[in-house]
């Protein structure tokens, strides 16, 4: 078997052959012998099962396993000859041929190589800003915020639920008439128009009367943690038994400054109006580098610097755009794509340059990070999963583990990676100057 392998540029290289019907018979053997040895089959000892009968019971399999293994054996041979080597290789190599006639294959496969990525001089690409300016207003606001966050709750002289009063009640939830586990609770308090309960059960207690019982009717979402519950709906009992409210303190006394910043010796105003200052400051230069610099200085290092993409790795990326893409379009747009194949390639084509400018931003980051000494290690990776899984009131353990078998988990860390090497260069490149 002649196998000729070539690169096509950099990063990419194309490998072709022909497979005799002869060489796949031979490794089938082979598979099957090796088979027999192990196979426990009713009937014969083990190491004692006939070939024929592994044949017999396996052979499609078989026939799968050892066309897999001389695709390997070429792919190996391949990367050797163009003196590349096997930890290069990026992706799932691509079949650009495979015809298949008598037993016989005449095959030809792409593969792709992790791109040399040279990035010196990408200090003048750094944008130049100033750090976010803190009005006065602003941290009197955000005082104003945490005065009424810690103020206690009290007993309301009104008799009908508004939004943003907090409720006292009783309620327990049904899903097809049953009521089901956890959806049960006595004189729950819960700020209406907080967002706390499933989408339309806070807006469909608006205007309950103390005393009053009411059947609230929802949807649990598509996505709801709790599996038998999801997409369901389902009807709540509530009674309203009080409706109470916060009173927040007017100003900063010794009790407060020292709930606002526990620990502290000697909590003063002073203190709590820098902490805050800084808080909202770190606030607005994040948001500031997500919505602003952290794209311009992508887009201006795809600019300056080039090198050849993998092939397989745009590919990838062009599918994942177009399938994101797929789930807007109506159901009639649809049939007309199952019907017409061409133009569903030429659809799919619309996504290539962004595509491909997303991959190389991507190795251009990568590159970034690793000559800045950026990296996220796996228990940061772990504790960023198990924290967004609180936060969306999902089992953290099974969120990660559906991380792992969707296979996102490097696209997770090339993202936390990402943020915190934007992080790094604007912190250290800000200006110490308030911007105004």
């Amino acid at each position: 078997m002649e196998i000729n392998a070539k690169l096509t540029n950099s990063a990419n290289a194309v490998a072709s052959t022909k497979i005799d019907a002869d060489t796949i018979a031979k490794k089938v053997d082979d598979l099957a012998k090796k088979a027999a040895k192990n196979l426990k089959i009713d009937g014969f000892r083990k190491g004692k099962v006939p070939v024929a009968v592994v044949m017999k019971r396996y052979g499609a399999q078989l026939e799968q396993d050892a066309k897999q293994e001389i695709f390997k054996n070429i792919i190996d041979e391949s990367i050797k000859s163009i003196n590349k080597k096997a930890d290069e290789v990026i992706g799932e190599p691509i079949f650009s041929k495979y015809d298949e006639k008598d037993g016989n294959i005449d095959v030809e496969m792409e593969i792709s190589f992790r791109p040399e990525v040279n990035i010196d001089g990408y200090e003048e690409l750094i944008p130049e800003f100033s750090t976010p300016r803190v009005t006065k207003k602003e941290i009197e606001d955000e005082i104003n915020k945490i005065l009424l966050m810690v103020a206690p709750l009290e007993k309301s002289d009104k008799t009908e639920l508004e939004k943003g009063d907090f409720a006292k009640f009783d309620f327990k939830g049904f899903v097809d008439g049953e009521a089901f586990e956890g959806g049960e609770a006595k004189d729950y308090v819960l700020e209406i128009g907080s967002n706390q309960f499933i989408p339309g059960f806070e807006d469909g207690m608006i205007g309950l009367k103390v005393g009053e019982e009411r059947d609230v009717s929802v949807k649990f979402p598509a996505e709801y943690g709790a599996k038998h519950l999801a997409g369901k709906d389902a009807i709540f009992k509530v009674k309203l038994h009080e409706i109470q409210c916060k009173k927040p303190a007017t100003e900063l006394d010794e009790d407060m400054l020292k709930r606002i910043l526990p620990g502290e010796e000697k909590p003063t105003k002073e203190k709590v109006e820098s902490t805050i200052k800084e808080q909202l400051k770190n606030d607005k230069l994040r948001k500031k580098i997500e919505e602003e610099l952290k794209p311009k200085m992508a887009d201006a290092l795809a600019e300056k610097f080039n090198f050849d993409l993998p092939k397989s790795i745009v590919e990838q990326e062009i599918n994942l755009q177009f399938n994101n893409a797929w789930r807007s379009f109506d159901e009639a747009t649809i049939e007309e794509f199952k019907k017409d194949q061409k133009a569903i390639e030429k659809k799919r084509d619309e996504f290539r340059a962004g595509a491909e400018k997303s991959v190389k931003i991507t190795f251009l980051i990568d590159a970034l990070a690793k000559k800045r000494g950026i990296d996220v290690s796996d228990q940061e990776l772990i504790q960023a999963i198990y924290f967004e899984a609180y936060s969306n009131g999902l089992d953290p353990k099974a969120h990660l583990e559906e991380y792992r078998k969707r296979g996102v988990l490097p696209a997770v860390k090339m993202a936390l990676i990402e943020e915190k090497l934007f992080n790094n260069i604007f912190s250290k490149n800000k200006d110490d100057k308030e911007g105004e």
